[in-house]
């Protein structure tokens, strides 16, 4: 436990942040969940908008640092790719 008035704020707030990002983390691997799911489930209207969404959400997460700037483009790159292909694979099985 903290002993001086401003470590107890300190603790108090960081553990505010912590919970803060917790929660803005755990809605963001849902959002990523959701669009991986879509693209499973094979409709691929749904997954790209939720691919809006989680795009947008990304880039804010990593504006402000809760993840790496990089981290947030690289996911972005492969739910986009994941669609991409999803669509190219799906006029093939309908045709054969």
């Amino acid at each position: 436990m903290p002993n001086t008035k401003s470590a107890h704020k300190r603790l108090r707030q960081s553990e505010e942040r912590r919970s803060r990002n917790r929660s803005a983390k755990t809605s963001l691997r849902s959002q990523v969940r959701k669009v991986r799911e879509s693209v499973a489930a094979g409709s691929i209207d749904t997954a790209q908008d939720a691919l809006r969404v989680a795009a947008r959400r990304l880039d804010q997460a990593g504006a402000k640092r809760l993840i790496h700037p990089n981290k947030a483009a690289r996911l972005k790159s492969r739910l986009s790719k994941l669609i991409k292909n999803s669509k190219s694979a799906k006029p093939d099985a309908a045709a054969s």
